[in-house]
């Protein structure tokens, strides 16, 4: 081949190639080009809004403040059904002379002491606009006696002995005088036991049992402290669980010093009577052996504040402790329930089969902590195991104030106070009585 022809074909050789890499480029840009405006678009399409973030953000909070206006508006519309049936309700009173009540009010202990709800009882309705002196249109009658202010004078205690023989003057007196205990046999009479055993009259419960409620007593409705979720022969009545009695002007002015979220130093306490060597007595231990168990696993236990002595200041204690030790006696409730969830703190309740006062008012599983008897030698474990999860919550419900005024007796009836719910309790009971009369008559 000729130079010339070899210069000209080289040259369209290289053209070729030139062109056809220039086409491969160009392809490939434009491939380029293509797939990144595909992935724009795909971006676009799927980061998320920040409007509708915003949208969604508002509606949770939104749905939020909706369930909780409901359920305060639902709380709110329970009140307002039982302020109505409050507003409907009528209790005689029965004025018995001073010798079943206003005698025994020249010691100062009388209402003042942890059985005094029957005298606070009293009080509120003789001064609320629930009681009608017309007996013709009451729903209840209350029957004022005090049968626990007779204190011993060996230990100063309150000795009930005399509680069946006055109770029964009492009621010979009314039936005698005026018509409507006979007219119901007593069912829509109402009295307050406020002692260990309630209407049994004793406290013992082995001679509470023995002797039972008073015959004449067990058609009519109790107030009482004493309850427990099993079946027990002194609670096989009619009757309201209702809570122990504590003063409170003492407490309000207790909290005036020390509000319930101030400074807590004490992470556990119990202060009252503990057994070194607990003693038999008519076949039971006191307390089960609870509180002895308490002090021998914990007594050198530096965060357990421990005391066996009285101390009339003891609730400036209750005030600075974390968890309160609330284990039963003789009985199964004390008055350290009332008084730590008055003071704010948080009632570890060590009394297996415990009924607590006022239940339907009382959110008693979001205030205190629960601990069988069994496993009382657990409590530190337990107790730190909540002081690291849930404490923060318990307090809060905790230190609500309706929940302290819903324990809390005054001589005055206050709107949400113990006889409050007392009197809702006697409303709900009518209410059911009256629907199954209907019921029956049709």
């Amino acid at each position: 081949m000729k130079t010339a022809e070899l210069y000209r074909f080289t040259r369209k050789k290289m053209k070729l190639l030139r062109s056809s890499y220039g086409f491969k480029c160009f392809k490939l840009v434009i491939w380029f080009v293509i797939s990144f405006i595909f992935f724009v678009r795909f971006i676009s399409r799927h980061q998320p809004s920040t409007n509708s973030l915003r949208t969604a953000l508002i509606s949770h909070s939104q749905s939020n403040v909706a369930s909780r206006a409901l359920s305060e508006s639902n709380a709110g519309s329970i009140r307002r059904q039982r302020q109505g049936l409050l507003n409907d309700l009528k209790i005689y009173v029965y004025d018995l002379p001073a010798k079943y009540n206003a005698d025994w009010l020249s010691d100062e202990r009388c209402s003042n002491h942890l059985f005094a709800a029957e005298v606070a009882v009293h009080k509120a309705l003789m001064n609320s606009n629930v009681r009608t002196f017309d007996p013709s249109e009451a729903d209840f009658f209350f029957v004022p006696v005090y049968v626990s202010c007779n204190f011993s004078s060996g230990n100063g205690f309150p000795a009930i002995g005399h509680a069946r023989s006055l109770l029964s003057s009492a009621v010979e007196l009314i039936s005698s005088e005026l018509p409507f205990w006979n007219r119901s046999n007593g069912s829509d009479h109402v009295f307050v036991a406020s002692h260990d055993h309630g209407a049994c009259f004793h406290a013992m419960e082995d001679r509470a049992v023995a002797n039972g409620i008073p015959e004449f007593m067990k058609n009519s409705i109790i107030l009482q402290t004493f309850g427990v979720k099993h079946r027990h022969p002194c609670q096989d009545v009619e009757h309201v669980v209702i809570p122990p009695y504590v003063s409170p002007e003492k407490v309000l002015s207790m909290l005036s010093q020390s509000p319930v979220n101030g400074r807590r130093d004490i992470f556990v306490f119990f202060r009252g009577k503990m057994e070194v060597h607990p003693k038999n007595v008519s076949g039971r231990f006191y307390s089960r052996r609870v509180r002895t168990e308490i002090l021998h696993k914990f007594g050198k236990n530096r965060r357990f504040y421990l005391k066996r002595h009285r101390f009339a200041g003891y609730q400036s204690e209750i005030v600075r402790s974390v968890f309160c030790l609330c284990p039963l006696g003789w009985a199964p409730w004390s008055p350290r329930l009332v008084e730590a969830v008055a003071l704010g703190c948080v009632p570890v309740i060590i009394a297996d089969g415990i009924r607590l006062p006022l239940e339907s008012a009382v959110p008693w599983p979001e205030i205190s902590l629960t601990v069988q008897e069994k496993d009382v030698g657990k409590l530190a474990g337990i107790l730190d195991y909540v002081a690291a999860t849930n404490l923060s919550l318990i307090q809060k419900r905790l230190w609500d104030p309706k929940v302290r005024r819903a324990l809390l007796f005054h001589d005055e009836l206050e709107d949400g106070d113990a006889t409050w719910h007392i009197l809702v309790a006697l409303c709900e009971r009518l209410n059911r009585s009256q629907r199954g009369s209907r019921l029956w008559s049709q």
